[in-house]
């Protein structure tokens, strides 16, 4: 089996590179990512000399080099992360994730159809169902909720995704999408809300939370999400949207004061600012369909993870340190520059 993996340079890409590698010693995975700011080579340091696994720099909305890939690879499958994914750049340059996200999927499409695919896996977000009220915790998002967008990134992950379905509907594309709520665990980029509290309390800086921190989000650990791709690509029916859900819902002032505990740092570096514009107040995903339908529970608990989270970072430093110093942007030149 050969799949490409697109993205795989990111957080939860490169977790689910590790996850199939691990698992399936004979699969051969390709990465596919242009390492823009979010991807990071020397996250796959480990896996680089692994004879089944192959890297490759180049931008999925780039259809010569994709389809050049898919002649020398002829993968039977593609798992497709590679997304802008960041609300507040949304906010600031929609375009960018307008033709990454929806011009990059279709690209990735037209080369399943030409050269023929097993399945394509559309990794999409829960955040295309806009959000939920606070004072109704009895309701969930199902995969018959409304697609009802509040960002241009989310817009153009709700684009992707109704374009992925259209494909399956008039040419028998072989597809399924998986929504997710907020992944957190090793190798998550220093700008998200977890890594960005760890490594500033680290630092002693400012914790800076939007409005009064009251934003409700479901938590699902990383290794967990990966689990859950798994089993949709090889056991998941074709055409269907399968959510996935850590059943951990938390406050971001919470999980702010959390961190703040478990890394011995006062709470008075929690520092409140101006509110996003459209800010969702509340994700919460119902994952009943992929429980009942491919047996999969969610088996981190939040208290668990996160520590294993804050873990991860103590013991990383360099890892995103680099990140945050922009170094890591040098590493594929110093890597490959001269090959």
């Amino acid at each position: 089996m050969t799949i490409i993996v697109t993205g795989g340079a990111g957080f939860i890409g490169s977790n689910f590179v590790f996850h199939m590698l691990g698992k399936y010693p004979d699969y051969r995975i390709i990465c596919l990512d242009c390492l823009t700011y979010a991807g990071n080579l020397s996250t796959l340091k480990s896996v680089m000399d692994n004879p089944n696994f192959r890297f490759v720099k180049e931008d999925i909305t780039n259809r010569e080099a994709v389809y050049k890939l898919f002649e020398e690879e002829k993968p039977d499958m593609v798992v497709n992360f590679a997304a802008e994914s960041h609300v507040d750049r949304s906010i600031e340059n929609p375009e960018i994730f307008l033709n990454t996200n929806i011009l990059g999927t279709a690209v990735l499409m037209d080369a399943c159809r030409k050269y023929g695919i097993k399945r394509y896996h559309q990794v999409s977000t829960d955040e295309v169902y806009g959000d939920l009220p606070l004072d109704r915790p009895d309701l969930f998002f199902t995969e018959e909720t409304p697609i009802h967008t509040s960002s241009p990134y989310s817009s153009s992950k709700a684009g992707a995704d109704l374009l992925v379905l259209a494909y399956h509907r008039t040419y028998g594309l072989p597809v399924s999408i998986s929504r997710c709520s907020n992944n957190y665990g090793p190798y998550h980029f220093p700008e998200k809300l977890i890594p960005l509290m760890i490594a500033n309390a680290l630092h002693d800086k400012p914790l800076p939370v939007y409005g009064k921190g009251e934003n409700v989000r479901d938590w699902l650990y990383v290794e967990d999400h990966c689990r859950a791709i798994d089993l949709v690509i090889h056991k998941g029916r074709e055409g269907e949207v399968y959510n996935i859900g850590g059943h951990n819902e938390m406050r971001n002032i919470d999980i702010v004061k959390m961190i703040c505990k478990e890394l011995g740092k006062p709470e008075s570096l929690i520092t409140y600012v101006t509110d996003r514009k459209g800010h969702d107040m509340r994700y919460a995903i119902d994952p009943t369909k992929i429980h009942n339908e491919l047996g999969w529970l969610p088996e981190t608990k939040f208290a668990d993870g996160i520590k294993k989270t804050i873990k991860w970072y103590l013991e990383n430093q360099e890892w995103w340190e680099t990140i945050i110093s922009g170094e890591y942007r040098n590493y594929y030149e110093k890597m490959y520059g001269n090959r």
